[in-house]
């Protein structure tokens, strides 16, 4: 099986009803089991595999996701470009429920997760200044425009451990410190992605202002304003995913190159054969 894009849905957003020619494939990595069955499917010409990040049924922690078991599998199967739709608090009064942010930076506030494939006797350093594709993220921006959403250009997300949403003094000095949304998923799925070398972009939807703005955060608030949110997030997917071109042109395409420090003769051959979908083209 084969895919060239993938979405990786998150809270409201498990419906891949988009997708013509469906089939459910389970995919095994080194790392475990991705997150659920991947769906793959085509849209017109494109084959298109469909993620649920907790699981369908959202049965898994944010702080308990196996990001590298998710990344890898769509690595594995031929994707280049990833749009991960994300649900996220406003740190900005200008941000409001139901508006679409489309991030260009990100702010790591976890503490439990473990964000790179490179540990066992390999150590690379890849480049993270820009963590999200800035070819991926101003075609979404321009599509959600066109379609009359209420979107924002640029921003940054910081990234919470959770499970529990913020305290109102947390929530305080992440709206003073600058940041712009907040959410609990994005990291380290953006790291794995750059070290994938797979293209990542969010479709971040805001469902709440987050305890700063003196109003508690429920649940039940939250999935009801995804759950709005998701036919804004599937129409602008749908129209994205014909305009996205082959040739890519950004970081994320060559993110290894001249990043891998280890001699070649010094990696353990378990660990070559392990993260042989990484590091193949570079290190035989």
């Amino acid at each position: 099986m084969h895919a060239d894009i993938a979405i990786i849905g998150g809270s409201g957003v498990y419906d891949a009803s988009m997708l013509d020619n469906v089939k459910e494939v389970e995919i095994d990595t080194p790392f475990g089991k991705p997150s659920d069955a991947i769906t793959i499917g085509s849209f017109g010409e494109i084959s298109v595999a469909f993620l649920p990040r907790h699981g369908k049924g959202h049965r898994i922690s944010p702080s308990k996701l196996n990001s590298k078991a998710n990344i890898l599998a769509l690595k594995k199967l031929g994707v280049s470009r990833i749009i991960s739709a994300s649900a996220v608090g406003s740190l900005r009064l200008e941000l409001e429920p139901l508006d679409i942010v489309i991030p260009d930076q990100i702010f790591d506030r976890t503490r439990m997760r473990d964000s790179t494939f490179f540990e066992e006797g390999i150590v690379v350093h890849t480049g993270f200044a820009d963590p999200f594709c800035p070819e991926l993220s101003s075609l979404l921006f321009d599509i959600t425009e066109k379609l009359g959403y209420r979107v924002h250009n640029k921003g940054t997300y910081v990234c919470m451990e959770g499970p529990q949403f913020s305290t109102r003094a947390e929530s305080k000095v992440y709206q003073k410190a600058g940041f712009d949304i907040i959410g609990m998923t994005a990291l380290p799925e953006a790291k794995l992605a750059r070290e994938a070398e797979i293209c990542y972009s969010i479709l971040a939807t805001v469902t709440d202002y987050d305890v700063w703005h003196e109003e508690d955060v429920t649940i039940e608030t939250v999935i009801q304003n995804a759950m709005k949110n998701e036919e804004a997030v599937r129409n602008i997917i749908k129209e994205a995913i014909p305009k996205i071109t082959v040739e890519r042109n950004c970081v994320c395409a060559n993110a290894l190159s001249n990043s891998i420090l280890t001699s070649p003769e010094k990696i353990p051959v378990e660990t070559k054969r392990k993260l042989g979908d990484l590091i193949g083209k570079y290190i035989s």
